[in-house]
Parts: structure tokens; C-alpha cells; sequence
């Protein structure tokens, strides 16, 4: 895929942080981009019109896509509004921090649902339209927690890890026709996620990284688009976007 121009795609949890900067550069590139968001309409609405303003062309739909029937809608109204969908970045994610001594039910089951059952929901929902699509792209966002672990995050690690056996398997399944499936795993990624760490810790991550800084938004989303036009022969990989925290 040479060229994004014309291309549709769909990035779930694309209102803000790494999934607005994705939406943003897909639709730098040419793509049309339809934007995923649950609850934060204004964010949406304010990603749509910075790429208006540079000649773009984004549409914003509201959708729980945690929610099998919801993921189906956001779909449906992809296809309703551009006709056609190539490429799908599985982005949403959320957070529920605790030691598991004192990690309940709920915190567990609402990080499953929306940052692993959510990919299950959008996935079965696009599949079809991908398979039509010249080069159709699915790509993961999972984690560098999902390759190493974090302390009190055995709920995102979990997701995270599950993307990644996700990404492997479905890869090999569609192996033959003209879909890839990748993941992404970030770092340490100056979002409002990140930067809600208590200010000694994340200096404390910092340090750690052997490139000493946070990555950017921005540098995640360059790699969703290079897997889109530079990766006809990449499928089934773990593309690590972390400073050499973990290698």
C-alpha cells in the first residue's frame, strides 16, 4: 500500500492521546478516518476539526465498543458513510490499577471487556470488509506492560498480553489472503495515562529508559502508518515503540 489516499480506517478510542495522534497522521497520509469515541464528544468533535483544517477527512461515531452490538454500529456506519473500510486500529484502552490483593471483580472484568473483548467485538464486525480491501490492515494496540508486566496491573497486563497471542493467531489465519495483523507495543507514552503517575515514579520509569525521555504520541502513530503502506510482508509481529525499555 503506497499511498493511504482513499483508504478508510477506523481507530477505536481516537479521541485522545495515542489515538488521536493515529488518527491524525493516518489522516496526514490520505486516509479517511472515522473516529471512535465512548463518552468525550468534545475531544472527538476537536480531532475531527484539526483535520479538517489541514484538507482532511474524518467523521467522529460514538460507540462502547465493548459492546458487541455497539463495535457492529461503528462498522456499519463506517461503511454506510465512506462505502468501504481497509484498514482497523484496535486502540481503545482503559485502566484500573491495583494490587490484586485489593482488585475487584469489576475492575478486572471492565479492563478485559474494553481493552481485549473490544478488539473480539470490532474485529468480527470489520473482518468482511477488510477481506474486500486491496490490502486490508489490522493493527493492535497492546503494550509494553503486556510484554513485561507492571506492578498492580495484572487486569491490563492480562489485555495486553492477550493482544499480543491475538495478533500471532489471527495473523496465521489470514496468513493467505490480503490482510496483515500487527501489533504495536508502546512504552512509557507521554499521555494524560502516563502523566497521571505519581511525579517520583515516572521519574523513576524515566530513568529507567535507556533513552531517558517519555516517547510521543506522535512516534506511535508513525508506526501504525508505516504497518499500513510499508508492511504488505509484516504480519504477526510485535512492533516495540519503547526507548529500548524492553528488547
Amino acid at each position: 500500500m503506497a499511498s493511504l489516499k482513499d483508504k478508510v480506517a477506523i481507530v477505536t478510542g481516537g479521541s485522545r492521546g495515542i489515538g488521536a495522534a493515529i488518527a491524525l497522521e493516518l489522516a496526514k497520509n490520505g486516509a479517511k478516518v472515522v473516529i471512535n469515541y465512548n463518552i468525550r464528544k468534545e475531544l472527538a468533535d476537536k480531532v475531527v476539526a484539526e483535520i479538517n483544517e489541514f484538507g482532511g477527512d474524518a467523521y467522529a461515531v460514538q460507540a462502547d465498543v465493548s459492546e458487541s452490538n455497539e463495535a457492529t454500529y461503528l462498522v456499519h456506519e463506517t461503511i454506510k458513510h465512506y462505502g468501504k473500510l481497509d484498514i482497523l486500529v484496535n486502540n481503545a484502552g482503559i485502566t484500573r490499577d491495583s494490587t490484586f490483593k485489593k482488585l475487584n471483580e469489576e475492575d478486572w472484568r471492565k479492563v478485559i471487556d474494553v481493552n481485549l473483548n473490544s478488539v473480539y467485538n470490532n474485529t468480527s464486525a470489520a473482518l468482511p470488509y477488510l477481506l474486500e480491501s486491496e490490502a486490508g490492515r489490522i493493527i493492535n494496540i497492546s503494550s509494553i506492560i503486556g510484554q513485561a508486566g507492571g506492578f498492580g496491573q495484572t487486569n491490563y497486563a492480562a489485555a495486553k498480553a492477550g493482544l499480543i497471542g491475538y495478533t500471532k493467531s489471527l495473523a496465521l489465519e489470514l496468513a493467505k489472503s490480503n490482510v496483515t495483523v500487527n501489533a504495536i507495543c508502546p512504552g512509557f507514552i507521554g499521555t494524560e495515562m502516563v502523566q497521571a503517575i505519581p511525579e517520583k515514579v515516572l521519574a523513576g520509569i524515566v530513568e529507567k529508559v535507556p533513552q531517558k525521555r517519555l516517547g510521543k504520541p506522535e512516534e506511535i502513530a508513525r508506526g501504525v502508518v508505516f504497518l499500513c503502506k510499508d508492511g504488505d510482508y509484516i504480519t504477526g509481529q510485535q512492533l516495540n515503540i519503547n526507548g529500548g525499555l524492553y528488547m
